[in-house]
């Protein structure tokens, strides 16, 4: 679940697609591309929307810090909105190589040095010439945790606005948008009602599901609980039978015991034993049987979860460890099995006459 959220709180990232019916009189297989422009209109007409913000992404652009170089995802995004996508609000910005906080509701940036054939702050159309452009450190974002991306994680990402990116490569359309609803109740109303905005704009049929992507985390977060969900009664299920048959394997352990031991429970009682005594002696050992067996089942699972823990699977699905909501759920099990496991024994070896007990 952090790792869900971790990509962002409810977010919906919005993508261009193509079209497969015809309406209005345009064809269909139109490829609907996301612009600048398209952000504002949805933000007037979609009231149901929070947050929205465009994201210009390039991964073409060699970025240097001191002698460490790379070629992360550069993505242009609103500010202000970047809390929906990132752990920390008071941060928009994390990257390997450079992180950037936001300064008076922009973050602050500043270029350096160009080269004589771009004349102007953004490159030429098909240009080829190098230039370099200086950002500076804004601080590192928390880090946190992430399953999945539609680029690079965020923590492989650069943020910067949008109208810097633009200025630095000139992109005329959008890799996607972002938005949130203001509820998790009003997301698929916001879908729709940017399908219809959309639809009116670039002229497809609101109902062609292929026109544009979409892709709902909290949808996505909703699935992976059910089936989450579904593990944890399966396995709930398997555990609570396997702990109720090995209450039927110390119950009848407890009665060949019984039997076995019908002369000295004779012994016992001719002495003066009472039948109470008795019973709290067989039910004292069937408790120890499961109390031995409760331990070396503990002990067992804390080594399996420490050898699981050294293994490189952090990235994938955690770190392993003891639910103590599991932990007591099973002791209670336990501690109920164990009852009614030594109760009956004990009741038959206390009912047990002492003269016929001797005679045996």
């Amino acid at each position: 679940m952090k790792r869900f959220h971790g990509l962002g709180d409810r977010i919906v990232i919005l993508f261009g697609g193509r079209t497969t019916k015809a309406f209005a009189g345009f064809g269909d297989g139109r490829p609907i591309r996301l612009r600048p422009d398209d952000v504002p209109l949805i933000a007037g007409e979609v009231q149901e929307i929070e947050h929205i913000s465009p994201e210009f992404i390039t991964q073409s652009a060699r970025v240097r810090r001191g002698v460490k170089a790379a070629t992360p995802a550069v993505t242009g995004i609103v500010p202000r909105t970047a809390s929906c996508a990132t752990s920390s609000p008071s941060r928009a910005a994390v990257s390997s190589t450079i992180a950037m906080w936001p300064s008076g509701g922009a973050l602050r940036c500043w270029a350096t040095s160009w080269p004589s054939c771009c004349s102007s702050r953004r490159p030429p159309s098909g240009s080829r010439c190098s230039w370099r452009h200086t950002l500076h450190d804004r601080g590192r974002d928390a880090s946190k945790l992430q399953n999945s991306s539609y680029q690079q994680r965020d923590q492989d990402r650069i943020f910067i606005p949008a109208t810097t990116h633009y200025a630095l490569f000139g992109d005329q359309f959008l890799n996607d948008i972002v938005y949130r609803a203001r509820t998790s109740e009003l997301t698929k109303v916001a879908e729709r009602r940017v399908y219809e905005t959309m639809g009116r704009k670039y002229r497809f049929d609101p109902t062609d599901k292929d026109a544009l992507g979409f892709w709902d985390t909290s949808e996505w977060e909703t699935k992976f609980g059910k089936m989450f969900v579904a593990f944890n009664i399966f396995f709930a299920i398997v555990g609570s039978f396997t702990l109720l048959v090995g209450g039927i394997g110390v119950a009848n352990i407890m009665y060949i015991v019984v039997r076995e031991r019908t002369r000295e429970i004779g012994v016992r009682r001719a002495v003066g034993a009472t039948r109470a005594d008795i019973m709290r002696q067989f039910f004292a050992e069937a408790l120890m049987i499961v109390a031995m067996g409760a331990t070396l089942g503990l002990l067992l699972s804390l080594g399996l979860v420490a050898g699981l823990g050294g293994l490189p699977i952090k990235e994938f699905v955690g770190v392993p460890t003891i639910s103590p909501t599991v932990l007591v759920a099973t002791l209670a099990l336990l501690g109920m099995v164990a009852f009614v496991a030594g109760l009956m024994p004990a009741r038959r070896a206390a009912a047990l006459d002492p003269v016929e007990a001797l005679r045996s």
